[in-house]
Protein backbone atom coordinates (compact mmCIF):
# COMPACT_ATOMS: atom_id res chain seq x y z
CA UNK A 1 0.00 0.00 0.00
CA UNK A 2 1.45 3.34 -1.21
CA UNK A 3 0.31 5.77 1.84
CA UNK A 4 1.01 9.51 1.91
CA UNK A 5 0.31 11.73 4.78
CA UNK A 6 0.01 15.31 4.33
CA UNK A 7 -2.41 18.60 4.89
CA UNK A 8 -5.46 19.10 2.52
CA UNK A 9 -5.43 22.17 0.65
CA UNK A 10 -7.64 25.03 1.27
CA UNK A 11 -9.03 24.95 -2.36
CA UNK A 12 -9.96 20.91 -1.96
CA UNK A 13 -11.09 21.01 1.25
CA UNK A 14 -14.39 19.89 0.39
CA UNK A 15 -13.55 16.17 0.10
CA UNK A 16 -13.47 15.75 3.42
CA UNK A 17 -17.01 15.72 3.53
CA UNK A 18 -18.06 11.90 2.72
CA UNK A 19 -15.58 10.68 5.06
CA UNK A 20 -16.82 13.64 7.92
CA UNK A 21 -20.27 12.68 7.57
CA UNK A 22 -19.13 9.39 9.36
CA UNK A 23 -19.04 11.30 12.56
CA UNK A 24 -21.31 14.19 12.38
CA UNK A 25 -23.96 11.83 11.48
CA UNK A 26 -26.46 14.07 12.31
CA UNK A 27 -25.26 17.37 11.05
CA UNK A 28 -26.88 17.88 7.76
CA UNK A 29 -24.17 17.95 4.41
CA UNK A 30 -24.77 21.52 3.59
CA UNK A 31 -24.26 22.86 7.42
CA UNK A 32 -20.70 20.60 7.25
CA UNK A 33 -19.60 22.51 4.36
CA UNK A 34 -20.50 25.81 5.67
CA UNK A 35 -18.57 25.16 9.23
CA UNK A 36 -15.64 23.63 7.05
CA UNK A 37 -15.59 26.61 4.96
CA UNK A 38 -15.83 29.11 7.95
CA UNK A 39 -12.98 26.61 10.05
CA UNK A 40 -10.61 26.63 6.85
CA UNK A 41 -11.19 30.82 6.50
CA UNK A 42 -11.20 32.11 9.96
CA UNK A 43 -9.56 30.10 12.51
CA UNK A 44 -6.68 28.01 13.53
CA UNK A 45 -7.56 24.94 11.55
CA UNK A 46 -6.34 22.75 9.05
CA UNK A 47 -7.21 19.34 7.78
CA UNK A 48 -4.61 16.88 7.18
CA UNK A 49 -5.13 13.12 4.88
CA UNK A 50 -4.37 10.11 4.76
CA UNK A 51 -4.06 8.94 0.72
CA UNK A 52 -3.42 5.96 -1.00
CA UNK A 53 -2.29 7.32 -4.21
CA UNK A 54 -3.99 9.66 -4.73
CA UNK A 55 -7.50 8.56 -3.14
CA UNK A 56 -8.34 10.22 0.16
CA UNK A 57 -8.82 7.52 2.94
CA UNK A 58 -8.43 9.19 6.25
CA UNK A 59 -8.74 12.73 7.21
CA UNK A 60 -8.05 14.43 10.87
CA UNK A 61 -8.49 18.42 11.55
CA UNK A 62 -5.81 20.09 13.82
CA UNK A 63 -6.52 22.75 15.68
CA UNK A 64 -3.72 25.29 17.24
CA UNK A 65 -4.20 27.18 20.40
CA UNK A 66 -1.72 28.02 23.07
CA UNK A 67 -2.99 26.90 26.78
CA UNK A 68 -1.78 28.38 30.29
CA UNK A 69 -1.55 25.20 31.17
CA UNK A 70 0.81 23.33 28.51
CA UNK A 71 1.92 25.88 25.90
CA UNK A 72 1.40 25.07 22.19
CA UNK A 73 -0.85 22.51 21.28
CA UNK A 74 -2.96 20.62 18.91
CA UNK A 75 -6.44 18.93 19.30
CA UNK A 76 -6.85 16.45 16.75
CA UNK A 77 -10.52 16.59 15.89
CA UNK A 78 -12.67 14.56 13.57
CA UNK A 79 -10.29 11.70 13.04
CA UNK A 80 -11.98 9.32 10.31
CA UNK A 81 -10.14 6.20 8.41
CA UNK A 82 -12.44 4.88 5.65
CA UNK A 83 -14.17 2.03 6.76
CA UNK A 84 -12.71 -0.72 4.01
CA UNK A 85 -9.02 0.39 5.09
CA UNK A 86 -9.57 0.14 8.84
CA UNK A 87 -7.46 -2.36 10.67
CA UNK A 88 -4.33 -2.05 8.88
CA UNK A 89 -2.18 0.02 11.06
CA UNK A 90 -3.07 3.00 8.99
CA UNK A 91 -4.45 5.42 12.28
CA UNK A 92 -0.78 4.41 14.21
CA UNK A 93 1.04 5.41 10.71
CA UNK A 94 -1.34 8.32 10.33
CA UNK A 95 -0.75 9.40 14.17
CA UNK A 96 3.29 9.12 14.40
CA UNK A 97 2.86 11.17 11.19
CA UNK A 98 0.94 13.82 12.79
CA UNK A 99 3.00 14.02 15.96
CA UNK A 100 5.91 14.55 13.89
CA UNK A 101 4.54 17.23 11.68
CA UNK A 102 2.69 19.05 14.57
CA UNK A 103 6.10 19.05 16.70
CA UNK A 104 7.38 20.67 13.14
CA UNK A 105 5.04 23.54 14.05
CA UNK A 106 6.05 23.96 17.33
CA UNK A 107 3.69 22.02 19.22
CA UNK A 108 4.09 20.99 22.82
CA UNK A 109 1.27 19.04 23.64
CA UNK A 110 -1.84 16.81 22.30
CA UNK A 111 -5.47 16.94 23.61
CA UNK A 112 -8.33 15.73 22.03
CA UNK A 113 -12.23 14.16 22.92
CA UNK A 114 -13.62 11.32 21.34
CA UNK A 115 -17.49 10.53 22.05
CA UNK A 116 -18.30 8.71 24.81
CA UNK A 117 -19.95 5.79 23.11
CA UNK A 118 -16.67 5.32 20.24
CA UNK A 119 -14.69 2.18 22.64
CA UNK A 120 -12.32 1.70 19.67
CA UNK A 121 -11.46 5.28 19.69
CA UNK A 122 -10.74 5.04 23.50
CA UNK A 123 -8.63 1.89 23.23
CA UNK A 124 -6.46 3.22 20.21
CA UNK A 125 -6.14 6.49 22.33
CA UNK A 126 -5.22 4.40 25.53
CA UNK A 127 -2.91 3.26 23.10
CA UNK A 128 -1.23 5.83 21.64
CA UNK A 129 -0.01 7.04 25.21
CA UNK A 130 -3.32 9.44 25.30
CA UNK A 131 -4.46 9.80 29.57
CA UNK A 132 -7.79 11.00 30.70
CA UNK A 133 -7.58 14.34 32.40
CA UNK A 134 -11.08 15.45 32.59
CA UNK A 135 -14.64 16.13 30.83
CA UNK A 136 -15.69 17.55 28.04
CA UNK A 137 -19.50 19.86 28.78
CA UNK A 138 -21.60 21.04 26.11
CA UNK A 139 -24.31 23.03 26.01
CA UNK A 140 -26.69 24.02 22.88
CA UNK A 141 -27.32 27.85 22.52
CA UNK A 142 -29.35 27.15 19.65
CA UNK A 143 -32.98 27.98 19.97
CA UNK A 144 -33.85 24.21 19.04
CA UNK A 145 -31.45 22.92 21.43
CA UNK A 146 -30.31 20.53 18.75
CA UNK A 147 -27.26 18.59 18.42
CA UNK A 148 -25.84 18.73 14.90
Amino acid sequence: MNLIFKPIDKERIFKIIPLLTVVNTTTPSDILKLRVEEMTTYSNYECVGAFENDKLIGICGLWYSTRHYIGKSVEPDHVVIDETYRGKNIGKQFFNWIYEYTKSKGCEAMELNTYTGNRKSHKFYYNEGFEIYGFHFLKVLREDNSFY
